[in-house]
């Protein structure tokens, strides 16, 4: 079989720019089509200070990427009879089937209204559980509830931290709005339920082990440890002013080289590029066997009525615009592209991507069979302007051999 030859100079160009204009440290991408790695690029720095260049085998702190694997490790419990997408969370964790909501315009966290409605599984992966994130909704009322609440802390395990979110309420009634939120932890911890496992002990397990991510655990092993990425921070609030600065004790002193309570199904994970890759090679439909095809299929669906869509508060570093964003719904594992817009004006309908605070991205385009990351370790690197203009040049590429 002959394979087209694609042309992603100008995807490697964009990325070589910003790494030049000292807007990226280092940068690696790979993408895989039809189950072939049909391109590979490598350019920077994994650490500035001491010249060390950057390499695919650089381990890179994962962030919300984490969502990914535990969103793909619930799915595939479904498929083996853990539990249903719609199933009520309060059949294992009685607390969140009592749980109150703000009301409309609330400024008192006692102002609420009872729960109309169960949340699902369903809910928790889609985003429409109605729990905040802690992060990005700094302002509002459970944003201040969540840092008194020190939900976010990594010195309480999964268990611990529902019992500190059932005494919180929620921001709207399950499964009538979408917030970006900590719900992928409620999830976590039901796997913790049904496995009787850790988080830890099930990725290792049930995903890791069995597809050859040796390189992605919440803990480095100690020969790991030198190939950690550095990670560096640009302009808080400006992502295209020049100038980086490197990141120590984030998100917390000693993390990934010592243990601490939390295993969160949210963030937490470190991994590399190979092994972000082995996991989108399974969803590839037709190549991967790792989930039935009618759960592959339900994973990268549209969650989201048409009448709603993901929305952010602008922070200065993302590129796409404040407020609603009617061109991307949401599936089980990140947002799903329902239309070209402004910032992807040519990405494929019903690609899936997503990406984590220190800038690590993946994507798969299940219509036309490839999927690939892009690794970088770059703080406040979510949606941050060179993702869009990578991925840009990247389709222009894929749809022109």
């Amino acid at each position: 079989m002959t394979y087209p030859t694609y042309n992603f100079s100008a995807a490697h160009a964009t990325l070589q720019h910003h790494v030049d204009s000292s807007l990226l440290p280092g940068v690696s991408t790979a993408i895989i089509k039809d189950g072939k790695l049909i391109d590979s690029f490598c350019t920077g720095f994994a650490d500035i200070e001491r010249g060390e260049a950057m390499r695919p085998d650089h381990i890179h702190r994962a962030y919300s990427c984490t969502k990914l694997m535990t969103s793909v490790l619930v799915i595939l419990l479904i498929d083996q009879g853990y539990f249903a997408l719609d199933d009520a969370v309060k059949q294992w964790l009685p607390a969140f089937g009592k749980l109150r909501v703000l009301r409309e315009g609330a400024t008192r966290l006692d102002d609420t209204v009872p729960l109309e409605t169960d949340i699902t599984i369903r809910h928790l992966l889609s985003h429409q559980a109605g729990f905040s994130h802690g992060v990005f909704d700094q302002g509002t009322l459970i944003y201040s509830a969540y840092a008194d609440a020190g939900v976010r802390k990594p010195d309480s395990t999964l268990a611990q931290l529902m019992d500190q979110m059932a005494t919180l309420p929620l921001i709207y009634q399950p499964g009538t709005n979408w917030q970006y939120s900590m719900a992928t932890d409620v999830v976590g911890r039901l796997v913790e339920i049904v496995t009787g496992q850790t988080m830890a002990e099930a990725f290792k397990t049930r995903l890791f082990e069995p597809l050859g991510m040796v390189d992605t655990a919440y803990l480095l092993r100690e020969d790991q440890i030198p190939r950690l990425a550095t990670l560096y921070a640009g302009h808080p609030m400006n992502a295209t002013k020049p100038g980086l600065h490197k990141l120590e004790n984030i998100p917390w002193p000693d993390a990934f080289i010592k243990p601490v309570p939390r295993q969160a199904a949210s963030s937490g994970l470190v991994t590399t590029q190979a092994d972000l890759l082995a996991l989108l090679s399974q969803l590839l439909p037709g190549h991967g066997k790792l989930l039935k095809p009618e759960t592959l299929a339900e994973l990268f669906r549209d969650q989201l009525p048409a009448n709603r869509s993901l929305q952010f508060a602008q922070s200065g570093q993302m590129l796409i615009p404040d407020g609603p964003v009617p061109s991307l719904g949401f599936s089980l594992c990140g947002a799903m592209t329902r239309s070209s817009s402004d910032f992807q004006p040519n990405t494929p309908v019903g690609e899936v991507q997503w990406g984590g605070l220190a800038g690590p991205h993946w994507w798969i385009s299940p219509a036309i069979g490839a999927a690939g990351v892009l690794m970088t370790q770059r703080f406040m690197g979510f949606w941050n302007p060179f993702w869009f203009e990578y991925k840009q040049h990247m389709h222009a590429a894929l749809q022109n051999p």
